[in-house]
């Protein structure tokens, strides 16, 4: 994360406060974070030295039709600085700084399949014991834990995978 990023955002999200409309442009910020983040053509475009600022705030404003006030500020700033290759930082660090703000904190789950209903209810009864923020829960499927679950807050975490049972194991019968 860039510490440019940063600091647009959190000017930003200070104006979205000033102006009681920090809820709407968070609303923006993620369907920009999801939206350049889930296109690859989308972020080559906004990254490439070849086109011009105009030409990728014209895109911009036409992939992104009724954003706030804010947020199309935030859009003149990327083009007058020629820095609309951070947008998606931008929007993912306002996103983050948001939620701080709120008390809102962001568990991240790896599983080895997409998360079922019983298992979130798991992963939430942990998380319960570890923070008493409110919680939003991102999950990251990676078939190599086996199974189980590996849950992620903040700087802590907490391994209930299967593969990382299997390596204690390992290590025990090595001892």
């Amino acid at each position: 994360m860039s510490r440019a990023a940063i600091r647009y955002a959190k000017a930003i999200l200070e104006t979205a406060v000033s102006s009681g409309n920090a809820t709407k442009v968070n609303d923006d910020m993620l369907a920009v974070a999801a939206t350049v983040k889930g296109n690859t053509e989308l972020s080559d475009f906004l990254s490439s030295p070849v086109t011009s600022s105009e030409v990728k705030m014209n895109a911009v404003k036409e992939i992104f039709p009724g954003v706030q006030p804010e947020t199309n500020s935030l859009f003149r700033l990327l083009q007058e600085n020629k820095r609309f290759e951070i947008l998606a930082a931008i929007a993912a660090q306002f996103n983050a700084q948001f939620d701080e703000m709120n008390g809102v904190e962001v568990a991240k789950v790896t599983t080895a399949f997409p998360i079922t209903a019983e298992l979130e209810k798991q992963v939430l009864e942990k998380i319960a014991t570890i923070s008493n923020k409110k919680i939003t829960v991102q999950n990251t499927v990676d078939p190599s834990i086996i199974g189980g679950f590996i849950l992620r807050i903040g700087d802590k975490q907490y391994n209930a995978s299967v593969a990382n049972r299997l390596q204690e194991l390992r290590r025990e019968f090595s001892n």
